[in-house]
C-alpha cells in the first residue's frame, strides 16, 4: 500500500532539490520530517510540505499512522525552463535560464511480518 504526493513547476532547480531528497530516501517518515526540519536549505521546506501531503494521503486512503510509513520513493524531475534576458554591454542581451522541477514522494506502509 502506497500513497503519493506530487508537486509540479517548483521554481527551483532539480539539482538543489536532489541534494535534500537523497538524505530522506528510505527513511521512516518521522525521522525524515525531523531531518528536513533542521536542514538549512530552502528546498527542505518544499520537500517537507510535500512529505506532509503524502502522509495525509496515506492516512486518508489506508488509515495508516505516520509511525508505520516510510519513504519508499522520492525523485525530482526537470520541469519547463523559463528564459529570461539580462542586458549587457553594447546593447547585447544574455539569456538566463530559470529551471523548474517536478517533485514526487511515495510513502509505503512497513510490512510488520518481515523482520
Amino acid at each position: 500500500m502506497e500513497a503519493r504526493s506530487k508537486q509540479r513547476n517548483i521554481i527551483m532547480s532539480p539539482r538543489k532539490i536532489r541534494r535534500v531528497i537523497n538524505e530522506i530516501r528510505g527513511k521512516n517518515v518521522i525521522a525524515a520530517a525531523d531531518m528536513l526540519n533542521f536542514m538549512p536549505y530552502t528546498a527542505a521546506r518544499v520537500v517537507e510540505k510535500n512529505l506532509q501531503a503524502a502522509v495525509a494521503n496515506a492516512e486518508q486512503k489506508f488509515s495508516a499512522s505516520a509511525e508505520d510509513l516510510f519513504v519508499s520513493e522520492v525523485y525530482a524531475d526537470e520541469g519547463p525552463r523559463y528564459k529570461r534576458f539580462k542586458p549587457r554591454a553594447q546593447g547585447r542581451m544574455y539569456t538566463r535560464i530559470k529551471r523548474t522541477s517536478h517533485l514526487t514522494i511515495i510513502v509505503s506502509v512497513k510490512n510488520k511480518n518481515i523482520k
